[in-house]
C-alpha cells in the first residue's frame, strides 16, 4: 500500500531527521515504528500524509507518488490520530467525529449518523454523542480520536503514539480495541511509539528506526526478538526480550492435571483421590466449576470447605488462546507456583506447574524453525 524510496528529510540547519528511508508497508496491516527519541518515528509518520515534505526520494500510496495529488485531498483520504486525541473542545462529541465526512461534502444527518455508527464500533456509550471533549476520560477521548479518523472509511490510518497518555489499563483496553477494530476493519495502519511491548503487541510488521531516521531492521515481531539485527536492536528490545517472545507460543501444548481440582462440596473420598505427592495444594473450585482458591490436602473440611481460608489462585490464563507468557505469569504470580487454566467462560480446565511450563518453554525455543503466529 505504501512504499517509501529513499526518503530524508533535511532541516536547513542541516539536522536530518530521516536518512534515506526505504520501507514497504503491506496492505491491510499494521506497522509499527518504533526508536529511541530523536529516530525520526514521526517525521516518518507526518511524511506519508504531506504534513512534512521529504526534502529527496519519495512516497508512492497504492504505486501513485503521492506529490501527484493536492495536499488536502492526500489528508483527506487518511486517517490521523494523535495524543490527546487532538479534538475540537467546541464541538460536540459527534461533530468531533463527524468532521471528516462534513468537510467531505456530507450532509449534517448523513455524517451525525455515520458518527453515532462509529461510536459504537469503538465501544463509546451512545449517551456521550451530545457531550463536550473536557467531560469525557482520557480513554474515552483517544476512542472519540479513533473514531474520527474512521468517520469517511479511509484505506489507511495514521497513529502517532496515540495511547501513550492514558494509564496503563486503560492502554491495554485501547490496544486491544485496536486490535479488534483491525480486524473487522483491514486499514492499512502506520503506528508510532516508543514503547517495544506496544510494538510488539499490535504490529504485523516492525520497523525499528535508529538516531538520525534510519532504519536499523524491518521484521515481523517474532522476528525481531528471535534474531536482533545487531547490538543497538538487542538492546532496545532489552534484557528480557526471550520473555516477551514466549508470547509468540501457544499454551495449548501444555499438560493440564485435572486431578488436585475439587468442589467445595467434595467428599473425604474426592479429597483423598485428589491428593498427589507431587501436587502440594489442590484448587477448589464453586458448582459451576470456577475457581476459588487453593488449598493443602490436610487442611480441607470434606463437605463443607472453608472458602474464607483458601490462598487466593492468582490470575487465571485462557487455555489454548493466551500465549506461554501468559501462562508463565499466572504461575509466578500464584502463592503455590501453579497456573489455573480456565476456558473462555471461566471454568477450570486444569492446572499447570511451572515446572511443566518451563518444560514448554524449552521445548518452544528449541525445537521449532517456524516462528508461530503472534498471540494477541
Amino acid at each position: 500500500m505504501i512504499r517509501m524510496e529513499s526518503v530524508t528529510k533535511r532541516y536547513p540547519d542541516g539536522t536530518v531527521a530521516v536518512d534515506r528511508l526505504t520501507l514497504e508497508i503491506p496492505e491491510k496491516a499494521i506497522t509499527v515504528l518504533v526508536g529511541p527519541s530523536g529516530c525520526g518515528k514521526t517525521t516518518t509518520l507526518r511524511m506519508i500524509n504531506r504534513m512534512v515534505e521529504p526534502s529527496e526520494g519519495r512516497i508512492l500510496l497504492d504505486g501513485t507518488d503521492i506529490l501527484q495529488q493536492p495536499v488536502h485531498t492526500l489528508r483527506r483520504s487518511m486517517g490521523y490520530v494523535i495524543q490527546h486525541a487532538g479534538l475540537f473542545q467546541h464541538r460536540t462529541i459527534v461533530d468531533n467525529i463527524a468532521t471528516v465526512p462534513r468537510l467531505l461534502g456530507w450532509g449534517k444527518a448523513k455524517s451525525r449518523e455515520r458518527a453515532r455508527e462509529l461510536m459504537e464500533r469503538v465501544g463509546l456509550d451512545a449517551a456521550l454523542a451530545g457531550r463536550y471533549p473536557h467531560q469525557l476520560s482520557g480513554g474515552q477521548q483517544q476512542r472519540v480520536g479513533v473514531a474520527r479518523a474512521l468517520a469517511a472509511d479511509p484505506p489507511v490510518l495514521l497513529m502517532d503514539e496515540p495511547f501513550s497518555a492514558v494509564d496503563p489499563v486503560v492502554r491495554k483496553g485501547l490496544q486491544d480495541e485496536l486490535l479488534r477494530l483491525q480486524a473487522e476493519l483491514g486499514k492499512t495502519i502506520v503506528f508510532v511509539t516508543h514503547d517495544i511491548d506496544e510494538a510488539v503487541k499490535l504490529g504485523s510488521m516492525v520497523a525499528v528506526l535508529r538516531t538520525g531516521g534510519r532504519l536499523a531492521q524491518y521484521a515481523p515481531p517474532a522476528e525481531l526478538l528471535s534474531h536482533p539485527a545487531d547490538a543497538f536492536v538487542e538492546d532496545f528490545l532489552g534484557a528480557d526480550r526471550g520473555i516477551r517472545r514466549l508470547s509468540f507460543f501457544p499454551s495449548a501444548g501444555l499438560e493440564l492435571l485435572t486431578a488436585p481440582v475439587v468442589p467445595a462440596d467434595a467428599t473425604a473420598e474426592q479429597l483423598a483421590a485428589a491428593e498427589a505427592p507431587d501436587v502440594p495444594y489442590l484448587l477448589v473450585t464453586d458448582p459451576d466449576g470456577r475457581p476459588l482458591g487453593w488449598g493443602e490436602p490436610g487442611a480441607l473440611t470434606a463437605g463443607s470447605i472453608a472458602v474464607e481460608e483458601l490462598l487466593p489462585y492468582g490470575r487465571p490464563f485462557v487455555a489454548g488462546t493466551d500465549s506461554l507468557r501468559a501462562a508463565l505469569d499466572c504461575a509466578v504470580l500464584s502463592p503455590t507456583g501453579w497456573a489455573v487454566a480456565v476456558d473462555a467462560s471461566g471454568r477450570v480446565r486444569g492446572v499447570v506447574s511451572q515446572a511443566s511450563i518451563g518444560a514448554a518453554i524449552r521445548e518452544a525455543h528449541a525445537g521449532r524453525a517456524d516462528e508461530p503466529k503472534a498471540l494477541r
